[in-house]
Order: C-alpha cells, then structure tokens, then sequence
C-alpha cells in the first residue's frame, strides 16, 4: 500500500509499514466512531422548548456501561497493537542477523561520512574506503552499522529502508539492515542539530554484487578508477558471430 507513496526498499520496511496500517485503522476505527457517537448524542439530546435539563454526575449505574465498555475495548485494541510492536522491535533493533559486511557511520555538523571495507571485505585494514556523503552496499547483503557521531546529537535516517537510529556522542551504536532493491535511496538527518541541519543529506547507492566489486576495486585503487571498464565475458556455447552482435 506504501509502496504507492515511498519505496519499500529493505527487508524490514514492510513489517513497519503493516504495524502503521494497522495503528492507523484501529486509532482511525474509534476516532470515526467517537464522533459520531458524539455528534449523534448532541443532536438528540440538543435543547427543546418544554424539556427540563438533567443534571449527570457521572455515578448513574445506567451510565457506567459508557465508561465501562468502551474502556475495555480500548485495552484489547492496545494489546492488539503492543504485542505485533514488539515482535518488530524485537526483530530489528534485538535480534541482529550475523553481518555479512560491516560498515562505520560518522555524523558530524553538517555531513555524513562512511568507513567500508575494500575488497578484503575486512574493517580497518590499508584498503578501507572513505567517502562522504555516499555510502555503496551491495543488494541482498546483511550489513551491520557502527554509527557514531563526532559533535552533536544526530540522527541516521534512510526512509526507504524505513530506519532511523539516534547517534550520540561519545557512544557507538550498532544496527542492521538488508537492502533488497538496487537504486539510490535518500540518507537524512531527523535531529536538529544546528544551523546546517537542512543541509546534512547523503544517499546510499544500492548496487548488483558485481556492480559493487567493480566499484570496490576502482576506489581501493584509485590508479585504476581511469580505466575503461572490463567487456562483460562471453559464454562458452556463444559463436563469434553472436559475440560480435
């Protein structure tokens, strides 16, 4: 249904978007309600010539039911809504799939700046890559995140994936996520964080694994980024002439 308005574009995005939908009707279902229970009682009960005003204080037994009732429904429908919460929650910000890549996330005024492991696929080695304001991954990949933030209090959103996760300083926070759609997605900052907030964007590029290995080799090597790129190899079963074409 989302999919309509923003791209759906990671693992998880449709377990946060169903969890809104159903907040969304149950929160909209008694709100519909309440009103018209409320105009509807206005209406009836409204001032007529000839009919003496009753005075409620709330302690009628014949009025608790509309205390009572309705009360109890609402519980139910906070269980309804606590316990698939929770099973999100638990699901991406407890349970933690092993990573298959691990990138570093730095926030600062009024940029973002990414660690990755070059083709080692190792953190922290001669052949990490640097980059602001961009940051590749690769799709189909579990990656973990370090987010840190080197002044202020920020935070790391990236709509599509439908995550968002403070970065404070002082303190390295972990998370995950698995893209599952190739594209280039929006990276904002959802915390004020001064007068450059507006400004402080990026965007993650999601790429084919060899796509990705392409680029991993160019900005390892940077000698190597001028180079044209290698012709796509041809299948053994393939004639000349179906090369050349």
């Amino acid at each position: 249904m989302y999919e309509r308005y923003i791209t759906a574009a990671s693992t998880y995005a449709h377990s946060i978007d169903h969890l809104f939908l159903l907040i969304a009707a149950l929160v909209g279902f008694w709100l519909i309600l309440a009103e018209v229970v409320l105009f509807a009682l206005v209406i009836k009960y409204r001032e007529k010539e000839g009919r003496p005003t009753r005075h409620i204080t709330g302690e009628e037994k014949e009025l608790h039911r509309w205390i009572t009732i309705p009360h109890v429904l609402v519980i139910l429908c906070d269980i309804v809504i606590v316990v698939p919460a929770i099973l999100v929650w638990y699901n991406i910000k407890q349970a933690q799939p092993p990573a298959e890549q691990t990138v570093r996330v730095y926030a600062q005024q009024w940029a973002w700046s990414f660690q990755e492991p070059g083709p080692d696929g190792k953190l922290d080695t001669e052949d990490d890559i640097r980059t602001v304001g961009e940051l590749h991954v690769t799709v189909n990949a579990t990656y973990h995140f370090e987010l840190m933030s080197r002044d202020v209090v920020h935070s790391f959103a990236i709509p599509s994936f439908r995550l968002k996760q403070d970065a404070l300083p002082g303190r390295t926070i972990t998370g995950w996520f698995r893209p599952n759609r190739v594209g280039t997605y929006d990276i904002q900052c959802t915390q004020m964080c001064g007068l450059g907030h507006a400004l402080m964007a990026g965007r993650v590029i999601v790429e084919t694994q060899q796509d990705h290995a392409a680029w991993l080799i160019r900005n390892a090597n940077p000698s190597l980024a001028s180079l044209p790129a290698a012709p796509a190899p041809v299948p053994e079963n393939t004639t000349m002439a179906e090369a050349r074409r």
